[in-house]
């Protein structure tokens, strides 16, 4: 038995290139400093002693600087190419967030968080082109696979950390998180390669079909589909917290070890799982179950609050897996989708999309629970999500 379980990890593991593990273990590494975004709504509402609002305001411009630096940063990777995108918004999103420790002022903390979003999701763009350069032929899903299991390590540490960071003091959260983010614009200076870009022809256009993201019909649907589906994601990180604090009367410190639970679930099960059911059904069935599993652990949160813990803790079980269900496949799907010569507007298109739900999420999450409850909250998120599990399952993810 145990055998069995240690050669499906060999599996799971083999073959990826050398690269390709550098670079999640520097995703790794920003990930686990990745740890003041997911207590913003705290550290408004519980250190400055503003409304929940307010908290909505300033994640919600965390979002609106995220489809700038979302569309700056794709673009800017097609045009000269990952690695220096990644260095240059590490190294300035992480400067600007130790900035962000020493403002009080509510005014510059608004343009603060437009500032240090826009670079730090120009990145995401160029590291998922960067995934997919550096992975091995026949691997990309494992690939990226691999990059979510360390980004889901580093999410399990830093939210941890986090937690008992900001029972002491919140201000250092953001001083940890900038600090970080300049140390791995560093670690790719030094640690990844260079790839020489490869400038196209009208004839390897016409030959590789170099077609635009927004003229791409079965993309766009896809694209309508992922901000409904992280509309409702984007919750758990953001307002769940808060409602756990102030309905629930969990503190910072057990708040940051249950969300912790999300990135070491996914760390110990994605990768063997994703080896073990991939190609064995079509993406879209693995997506409409996961779709659904999420759906289910906003339920969970209108079960009456006799065990807060228990029941904390089963929401985000559930919100684990249905987040392994559905994520790896919608990455699949865009690398799929593009080519060497499109994928950072491919990627930025997508990232797009989850942009756009950091604005629409917590803006409305934390309005709806402010004027009509968090109860009318969850009932309205799940049903969104039945509604968005149905719509995937009418849809067609072809590769053409």
């Amino acid at each position: 038995m145990f055998s069995r379980i240690l050669n499906a990890y060999k599996t799971s593991f083999s073959g990826l290139s050398r690269q390709t593990w550098i670079l999640s273990l520097v995703i790794l590494v920003n990930r686990c400093g990745f740890m003041a975004v997911p207590f913003m709504g705290l550290y408004v509402t519980q250190a400055l002693h503003r409304s929940e609002s307010d908290a909505g305001i300033i994640i919600s411009l965390f979002g609106f600087g995220s489809i700038a630096g979302a569309a700056v940063g794709g673009k800017l990777t097609d045009v000269i190419g990952f690695r220096p995108v990644q260095i240059i918004a590490a190294l300035l999103g992480g400067t600007f967030f130790l900035f962000f420790a020493m403002v009080e002022d509510f005014t510059w903390l608004c343009v603060l968080a437009v500032v240090i979003s826009f670079f730090s999701e120009a990145f995401r763009p160029a590291n998922y082109a960067a995934i997919a350069s550096y992975a091995a032929a026949g691997t990309e899903t494992r690939s990226y696979s691999l990059n979510r299991l360390a980004t889901n390590i580093g999410w399990a540490v830093g939210v941890s950390m986090g937690g008992i960071i900001a029972s002491f003091n919140y201000k250092l959260l953001f001083v940890v998180d900038g600090g970080v983010s300049v140390m791995v614009a560093i670690a790719i200076f030094f640690l990844l390669p260079a790839k020489k870009l490869h400038h196209k022809t009208a004839q390897e256009k016409k030959e590789m079909n170099v077609r635009k993201p927004w003229k791409d019909v079965l993309f766009i649907k896809f694209l309508i589909l992922s901000a409904m589906f992280t509309t409702c994601f984007f919750l758990m990180f953001r307002v769940v917290p808060v409602f756990y604090k102030e309905v629930w009367h969990l503190n910072e410190a057990l708040i940051g070890f249950i969300l912790g639970i999300n990135g070491v679930v996914i760390a110990l099960t994605e990768m063997v799982m994703i080896s073990k059911i991939e190609n064995k059904r079509s993406p879209i069935y693995y997506i409409v179950m996961g779709v659904i599993i999420v759906s289910l652990s906003f339920a969970v949160l209108l079960l009456p609050k006799f065990i807060p813990l228990v029941l904390a803790v089963l929401s985000i079980l559930l919100f684990t897996f249905g987040e392994m269900f559905s994520l790896p496949f919608f990455n699949t799907f865009v690398v799929k989708r593009s080519n060497e010569y499109n994928r950072g507007l491919y990627a930025a298109g997508y990232t797009l999309s989850w942009s756009v739900a950091q604005v629409v999420g917590p803006t409305s999450g934390f309005y709806i629970a402010e004027k009509f409850g968090y109860n009318t909250l969850w009932v309205s998120v799940t049903v969104l999500l039945v509604i968005c599990a149905y719509f995937f399952s009418r849809l067609k993810l072809t590769h053409e």
